[in-house]
């Protein structure tokens, strides 16, 4: 079977799984990932003997001799071989690499820098983020003295009416998080 078709067998899986109900989609997401991660072993499997069978194939080809023709074409037959079954297990991976990744391993240079740059630019996103929630705090917190002075009764309904709306949203909350085992999701504040 071509790669094209297995991606085709594996797209219809897909869509059979997302027309079944939600715990039968939690199921076959669940086999799908475990599908996956022995589909990514067999080629790093296949990887790993591919370079064995070329280290072996460089130690023909440094001490050739007339002797050495039979092995050595044995040699490369094993590793055709094995390349054939490489590209027949990578077609049942379905593994997305940025190509910025490849172009810094096209320049030579360390793919964990595409990591830290995106690190970097989370880490960037997240101060100016957190400065902007932090300016609207301000704000609020500014307007709220401010129209405590000038309407302190209505501030002070305001504020009654905030925590009552807070309180039930919280319970709210908890109710929804109940588990269908009847235990309940606890999540921690910080």
């Amino acid at each position: 079977m071509d790669a094209s078709n297995q991606a085709t067998g594996n797209g219809g899986i897909a869509s059979q799984a997302n027309t079944t109900t939600n715990n039968n989609s939690n199921s076959n997401n669940s086999d799908q990932d475990e599908s996956s991660k022995q589909n990514l072993n067999n080629v790093i499997n296949s990887i790993d003997k591919t370079l064995g069978l070329l280290h072996q194939l460089h130690l023909t080809v440094s001490s050739f001799n007339v002797a050495s023709q039979l092995p050595l074409l044995q040699r490369l037959n094993g590793l055709v071989s094995e390349l054939d079954t490489m590209q027949k297990l990578a077609g049942n991976c379905n593994i997305q690499v940025p190509m910025e990744v490849v172009n810094l391993i096209d320049d030579g240079k360390n793919p964990d820098e595409y990591n830290k740059n995106v690190i970097n630019s989370c880490i960037e996103k997240n101060q100016i983020t957190k400065g902007k929630t932090d300016a609207f705090k301000g704000l609020r917190r500014h307007l709220l003295e401010e129209l405590e002075q000038a309407f302190p009764d209505e501030v002070e309904s305001y504020r009654e009416i905030r925590a009552s709306s807070a309180a039930e949203s919280k319970r709210l909350t908890q109710a929804l998080s109940v588990l269908p085992n009847g235990d309940v999701k606890i999540k921690t504040e910080h």
